[in-house]
């Protein structure tokens, strides 16, 4: 039975089978059971590389964080998390720029991750959703249409599954998870 640790667009935490190829954390989210009791721990909510300088991990160790896993880095972002200073030191420099660019000033991870949770979550446990014309958002956008979360990339929307399964354009295509 898979574990309760896989991450949607909506920032949901459920429990389907495969890995993802981003692992993220937002603190101690399970018991000693591993069975997930909270929502969010932390403020700091990270998307990581599943493998990085051969670190290895017991997956929901007690009393150890939470190891949560995405299909891909625009569900991460979806989601509310923002790349790793660590792992993915470039990424997060790339992102710290661009966050820059948009909010001003220089800034640090403490001033993003302040920002991020205040626009991440409209009410607990409840992922905030804005509006925006279609032809405005950029690529690697999620969108949501009918209750479903639709990725923006190119000509194409590809829809989002637990089972990494998309439909893009009524054609099906897979990604797999790993």
């Amino acid at each position: 039975m898979p574990l309760q640790n896989r991450v949607t667009p909506f920032g949901e935490i459920v429990a389907v089978a495969g890995r993802g190829l981003m692992m993220g954390n937002r603190g101690v989210l399970h018991d000693d059971q591993r069975r997930i009791i909270r929502y969010a721990q932390v403020r700091r909510w990270i998307a990581c590389r599943t493998e990085f300088r051969g670190r290895k991990r017991t997956v929901m160790k007690p009393r150890s964080y939470t190891e949560l896993f995405f299909l891909d880095e625009a569900t991460a972002l979806a989601a509310g998390h923002r790349p790793c200073a660590e792992c993915r030191h470039e990424d997060y420099q790339r992102f710290r720029m661009l966050w820059e660019r948009c909010h001003g000033g220089p800034t640090g991870a403490d001033q993003m991750d302040w920002r991020l949770e205040g626009d991440r979550l409209a009410g607990r446990r409840t992922k905030r959703l804005y509006r925006a014309a279609l032809a405005t958002l950029p690529d690697g956008t999620y969108f949501v249409d009918d209750g479903d979360a639709w990725l923006l990339w190119g000509d194409a929307m590809h829809k989002w599954s637990a089972e990494g399964t998309w439909c893009v354009n009524g054609a099906s295509g897979v990604v797999m998870w790993t």
